[in-house]
């Protein structure tokens, strides 16, 4: 009989699972999406759908490489390549102390691997400082979540989906970056208008019914001008916010100084479209809000998300089916690694600077509490900031690729080439960070090992071992178990002894918090159910399959309402001028490509479905001014540097406006490196540039 291994897909953070099929000789005869899983049903976008594709190549690394004398990587056994990781780092932490090294790690392994990393590197090695790539993408909405909520708690389900009679996406192109989720949203019989909030005309503002094509980073402005008519109409949720919610005086007095004529100005929305959609708010039974990178990716974009959050607590849409202020989180495991891998915060949200945090975890887990750092770690870009100044001298790269996706990457790769001793644990050693490896460590891919995965609306997924890995690849969690052995901590570790152990620490952790998952009798009940949505604790756990929060109107503040939060807004920190005079935005150029197309690159189907060569969206009226043609070679210049690309002429972007994908290496020379104050985020969506033909 046929053999069934079900798994959950390692790109962007929807979760959907994938059934890999055996014949009777152990076989694999498909790879095809579950459809009886709640979260896909049967459906995949090609990237997920080509997911083994990308491990089955020959730039996979398939064993370990140190560079040599010469300059060259050379091909060495785990032995040495593990002495080697040990003997360097000890070298540079017995020189120079526990903050002279970090690693910067990954929302794209399993939760069971992030968490023994972030416990190796800081309880065992004993460093300090430590972030991941969900720093790119998701820590604006944890914090706006946890300012507001008291903890990053995204309320929703994708049902929601399903029961809105309003969705408005706000900095969003689910069209093309969570396509399974649009489906879910247009398969509908009695399709919802939708709202999209984007300065570019995207293919989800061309589905939409109002697109509002606001100026770049006004977004903040319109969101205080329609709380603004909100407030004077009296179209609020009254008994929601008196028995709920703290702070809506002093907000609704804010608000009052975002009048028509600024809204206007500031961000490009006339009065009447704001006052239409304030009136669809009014009228609608269950408004959601729906945003990605278009918010989180800002120099304002916790207050930006908070906004967000506040039209949702004033209207009380909230706790109820079809309603919530709703981040789609971008990979995989980006929540996992929000609450688990040991970076921004002690496991399930404590706190590194709070003593009785402290003590707790070091109980949980069995080790003496003043293994723990009382501080917390530098963010991503003051880690590097630090390698910069010479105050850190060792970074550890696993499974991201920053030399292509880091924002203003001259910067970064002057930096890099100043570290004593740099470490790539990766799928692949020809990425362009693993090529200025000291030392590179062949990974195995999601596909090859066993775990789990959080996704957007909280729902902890089985990812299962469905091929080996190539060579002498293997995965990061016995990766992570070979230097803390070599390291002299492995006795700290005992009971980590798989993925498995680890998940059941995991959940002792987790037990009381408000992520609970302690319920859950393992791996094989995640899959039975389907996958499992926190919270789900060891007593009261709602067995529903879609559950939301804050139903009962009860938040995680200390008080137990949520927060309004607001601020003025900003201005960009760089804007057009004389000498560059467009506005550059980037972000997600196709649904077949991610990210740095480390992966979907070295897929020969995907790679057809996408342009091969960089290109920048540019509007007809400037192409014509500038006497650029369409597919004709353009010169793109910033401050920080100049690339060469295509030119297509769209009408996606407004005159004045440049959009060029994330997923060519080009479009990271130009960027302007702002970073949120309360996230630290990077703003990667604002920066200007200067454009001309090629002779």
């Amino acid at each position: 009989m046929p053999k069934v291994v079900r798994t959950t897909c390692s790109y962007c953070s929807v979760g959907c699972n994938f059934d890999a099929v055996y014949d009777d000789e152990g076989k694999l005869v498909s790879f095809l999406p579950a459809k009886d899983y709640p979260v896909n049903r049967g459906s995949s976008c090609p990237k997920g759908f080509h997911l083994l594709k990308a491990l089955e190549v020959p730039e996979r690394g398939a064993t370990p490489l140190l560079r040599n004398l010469r300059g060259d990587l050379e091909p060495v056994d785990w032995d040495r390549a593990i002495s080697v990781f040990v003997e360097r780092f000890k070298a540079v932490r017995d020189r120079h102390g526990p903050e002279s090294a970090a690693f910067l790690s990954t929302g794209q392994i399993p939760m069971e691997e992030m968490a023994l990393l972030g416990a190796l590197f800081k309880f065992g090695m004993g460093f300090v400082h430590a972030d991941g790539n969900t720093r790119q993408c998701m820590a604006s909405a944890a914090v706006a979540y946890k300012q507001s909520f008291g903890f990053d708690a995204p309320p929703f389900c994708y049902e929601d989906l399903e029961l809105t009679d309003l969705p408005i996406f706000v900095g969003a192109n689910p069209v093309i970056a969570h396509p399974v989720l649009w489906a879910r949203l247009k398969g509908r019989a009695e399709k919802p208008p939708v709202v999209v909030i984007d300065p570019r005309l995207t293919k989800t503002a061309r589905e939409a019914d109002l697109h509002m094509a606001v100026r770049p980073k006004g977004d903040l402005t319109l969101l205080y001008g329609l709380a603004r008519i909100l407030v004077e109409e009296d179209w609020i949720d009254r008994p929601f916010l008196e028995a709920h919610t703290e702070g809506f005086e002093e907000f609704s007095e804010f608000v009052r100084r975002f009048d028509d004529a600024r809204v206007e100005a500031e961000s490009g929305i006339p009065p009447a479209r704001v006052r239409e959609l304030a009136e669809r708010i009014r009228s609608a039974r269950a408004v959601s809000f729906w945003w990605t990178m278009g918010v989180n990716q800002s120099h304002q974009a916790v207050r930006t998300a908070q906004a967000i959050i506040n039209l949702c607590l004033m209207t009380g849409n909230i706790g109820r089916p079809g309603t919530g202020p709703n981040s789609i989180t971008g990979q995989s495991d980006a929540m996992g690694s929000r609450m688990f891998s040991l970076t921004t915060s002690l496991p399930a949200g404590r706190d590194f600077t709070k003593e009785a945090d402290r003590i707790q975890t070091a109980a949980i887990l069995g080790i003496d509490p003043g293994r723990i750092p009382s501080v917390n770690s530098l963010p991503y870009h003051k880690i590097l900031e630090a390698v910069d100044e010479g105050r850190i001298k060792a970074l550890w790269f696993v499974a991201t690729n920053p030399a292509h996706s880091w924002i203003d990457k001259h910067t970064l790769l002057h930096r890099l080439a100043k570290l004593e001793f740099l470490v790539v644990q990766d799928l692949y050693p020809g990425t362009e960070t693993a090529a200025r490896a000291h030392l590179y460590l062949p990974a195995a891919g999601s596909a090859e090992k066993d775990g789990t995965m959080i996704n957007s609306e909280r729902r902890l997924g089985a990812v299962r071992k469905v091929r080996d890995a190539p060579g002498q690849a293997l995965p990061d969690f016995e990766i992570f178990l070979r230097i803390a052995r070599a390291w002299g901590c492995g006795d700290l570790f005992r009971e980590w002894t798989d993925p498995e152990a680890a998940f059941r620490i995991l959940q002792r952790l987790s037990a009381g918090r408000p992520c609970d998952f302690s319920g859950i009798r393992g791996y094989e009940e995640i899959r039975e159910r389907g996958g499992i949505q926190w919270p789900f604790p060891a007593s009261g756990a709602d067995p529903a399959p879609q559950r939301r929060l804050f139903a009962d109107g009860r938040f995680y503040t200390d008080s137990g309402r949520a927060k309004f939060l607001f601020s003025e807004p900003q201005p960009m920190p760089e804007v057009p001028d004389a000498e560059y005079p467009f506005q550059l935005i980037t972000g997600r150029g196709s649904l077949v490509q991610w990210h740095t197309q480390t992966r979907t690159g070295k897929v020969a189907m995907l790679r057809s479905l996408a342009p091969a060569e960089a290109y920048a969206d540019i509007h007809a009226r400037d192409a014509r001014r500038l006497g650029i043609a369409e597919g004709a070679a353009v010169r793109v210049r910033s401050r920080r540097g100049e690339v060469r690309v295509k030119a297509r002429i769209s009408d996606e972007v407004s005159p004045g406006q440049v959009f060029m994908p994330m997923h060519y290496p080009e479009s990271n020379f130009l960027t302007f490196p702002a970073f949120d104050p309360y996230s630290a985020e990077p703003a990667y969506k604002m920066g200007a540039v200067a454009l001309e033909a090629e002779p």
